[in-house]
């Protein structure tokens, strides 16, 4: 049975406030056999005290030996099942771009990437392409017209854009271009059903325009595609859940995913103290407060372990202003792996520990992922984690007689 039709008869309503932090990428792995994962190599303090005094365990955030993408692994720690309810990637940036996206707008999360003289990916991310060289280079391919499709450009973050196709019949089901690792070719856009052949064929015409615009540019002399999608409808965290909720991020995708779901998206600034002091501010106005740290991920993805551990330990450091709010529910954990020793999203489980005054603590007395296999929770799917939150705040009735 889905998660929301499970409880959704069971919420009652209570004045109760629940946290969820989020490190993105928080799992890792070690540099060396043997030795230290970036979260053991953290020196955390107050995270390792508080986990003395709560439930801990992993969690898969879609299954055992499946990587995640970020949008998928973040519904499941909403509680929304990401088998069931799935969202191409770009409709999230694009929410999280403020775009109004109209009945049968297709949405492509994009990158601006280098591209060798021999035709492969040198650099999926352009160097990391700062944000206003972004917004230069969108309006050169802004001149890109195609007849019966309309391409609408926004700039995200760094090298990060969306694209949204706008015309009739339009489809979502079209292949990306990314080959997701440097040193290999750009994929052939393909259509994924006979009706989104035009669809294809329309993207592989941008990116062929935005090629030849793009020639003579280094670092970012190519796009590269992926996450198409249309915009579905979800039920709210309200309607699912009874939340009144509100998400603290700062980056685009996160704060679209936040919007498509229901939660307010408080105004914060990029930094973790930042962060804490939007949640200060706000704590009297809403029930479930999702916060969302991005270093950790961004330090992963480079293969910076060491920044990683900086990245965890400047967390730590504001954990205390996060119990002084006195949450009845504290959640900290990531939504997926990403050990810098892979550079990339990973299969791992993630570390979890859960704060109430309900819990039942044994266990090691750490937060990292081989304390947390020791842990009352175990190991679970992340997409349980919503019930045992919501329990934990006085939030759900009894089931059956």
């Amino acid at each position: 049975m889905d998660n929301i039709e499970l409880l959704r008869p069971l919420v009652v309503p209570n004045a109760s406030k629940i946290v969820l932090l989020v490190l993105d990428g928080l799992g890792g792995l070690a540099r060396e056999p043997g030795g230290q994962t970036e979260l053991e190599a953290a020196k955390t303090p107050n995270l390792d005290e508080l986990a003395a005094r709560s439930e801990t365990g992993l969690h898969w955030p879609i299954g055992p030996g499946v990587t995640p993408g970020s949008g998928a692994a973040h519904l499941a720690l909403f509680g929304y099942d990401p088998i069931t309810y799935q969202i191409g990637r770009g409709v999230i940036e694009a929410l999280g771009e403020d775009m109004d996206l109209m009945p049968g707008d297709v949405a492509a999360r994009c990158n601006f990437a280098t591209m060798d003289t021999e035709g492969r990916i040198a650099d999926r991310r352009a160097g990391r392409l700062p944000t206003e060289i972004n917004e230069r280079l969108l309006k050169t391919l802004s001149t890109i017209r195609r007849e019966g499709v309309e391409f609408v450009l926004k700039p995200g973050r760094g090298y990060r854009f969306v694209l949204v196709l706008r015309g009739a019949g339009l489809s979502d089901q079209v292949s990306s271009n990314d080959p997701q690792t440097n040193g290999l070719p750009p994929h052939p856009i393909r259509a994924l059903s006979p009706e989104a052949g035009p669809t294809a064929d329309a993207v592989s015409f941008f990116v062929a325009e935005a090629n030849r615009l793009l020639a003579a540019q280094q670092p970012a002399n190519t796009v590269l595609v992926r996450g198409f999608g249309k915009l579905p409808r979800f039920p709210t965290m309200s309607e699912a859940f009874g939340l009144h909720p509100a998400a603290i991020a700062s980056y685009p995708m996160y704060r679209g995913l936040a919007k498509l779901i229901g939660m307010q998206v408080l105004p914060t600034g990029g930094t973790v103290a930042e962060e804490i002091e939007t949640l200060r501010s706000s704590f009297a106005s809403h029930d479930f407060f999702y916060i969302h740290i991005k270093d950790t991920d961004g330090a992963g993805e480079d293969g910076d372990f060491d920044r990683k551990v900086r990245a965890i330990e400047a967390v730590d450091a504001v954990v205390p202003e996060i119990l002084a709010l006195q949450p009845d529910v504290l959640v900290v954990t990531g939504d997926h792996s990403t050990p810098a020793v892979l550079k990339a999203h990973s299969w791992h489980p993630v570390p979890l520990l859960l704060h109430s005054r309900h819990g039942r603590v044994y266990g090691p007395g750490a937060f990292s992922e081989r304390a947390c296999y020791g842990g009352s929770l175990h190991i679970f799917r992340a997409v349980e984690l919503m019930p045992m939150m919501l329990a934990n705040a006085q939030r759900l009735e009894k089931f059956g007689a």
